[in-house]
């Protein structure tokens, strides 16, 4: 069975090179993995496609170590072409996740076929009237935003006058009542956010610095799954 089917985003980790401290991208995948997160996306706006291809192979790996192929997924930010070369080469990379700016994902449906996973994320006052009214047969979950504002991603949730605008709990409870897919959200999301979160009923957050970021990435990472499970 596919991936596409079984996917779980309630545990969702962002992470590439610039994010780590200068630790190495796979060695923070696999403290969040072993701590239990459940879904990876490789993330990177500095790296070039050879790095990218490079941390996804040494993440699929590491993930692969840890009997985790099969349950946890990996994606890549954006870069159609990286997911495609990491196809080319043999490595397990799930899908990939855009924007709605970014390569529309009917195109990222026709070259990735019918397995691949594809998620699409905006803002979530966007996402709300998307969900209600656009064709979502292409998509499989959303990502929704930002709950705060966020270094490792100073655009998200500007808007045309270049503010800032982050996201209530009453907004993210309205999209998961009219969402047809399942919704994962950050956005400088914290351990002290994860209850007011996981009482919207949306199925997942994610993060990037506060693991990836992290002394110690593995405790922080079993402190956000052992919150977001109770």
């Amino acid at each position: 069975m596919s991936i596409r089917n079984t996917f779980d985003i309630s545990a969702y980790l962002v992470v590439g090179r610039e994010n780590t401290l200068g630790r190495p991208v796979e060695q923070i995948v696999a403290e969040a993995v072993r701590a239990g997160f459940t879904f990876v996306q490789i993330r990177s706006k500095q790296c070039d496609a050879r790095d990218i291809i490079e941390d996804c192979r040494k993440s699929a790996d590491e993930i692969a170590r840890l009997g985790k192929s099969d349950s946890v997924a990996l994606v890549v930010d954006d870069r159609l072409d990286v997911v495609l070369a990491c196809r080319e080469q043999g490595i397990k990379v799930d899908g990939i996740h855009v924007g709605q700016t970014d390569i529309p994902v009917s195109v990222c449906r026709k070259y990735l076929g019918e397995d691949a996973i594809v998620g699409l994320s905006a803002r979530t006052d966007h996402l709300i009237d998307y969900a209600k009214s656009a064709d979502i047969t292409e998509i499989d979950y959303f990502g929704a935003g930002p709950l705060h504002e966020t270094a490792t991603k100073p655009d998200c949730g500007l808007t045309k006058e270049g503010i800032v605008v982050t996201r209530s709990i009453d907004e993210l409870k309205e999209l998961h009542k009219v969402s047809k897919l399942p919704v994962v959200v950050g956005g400088g999301v914290k351990l002290a956010d994860i209850s007011a979160l996981k009482s919207t009923g949306v199925e997942g957050f994610f993060v990037v610095s506060a693991v990836a970021g992290a002394e110690k990435p593995y405790d922080a990472a079993k402190e956000l799954v052992d919150a977001w499970r109770r």
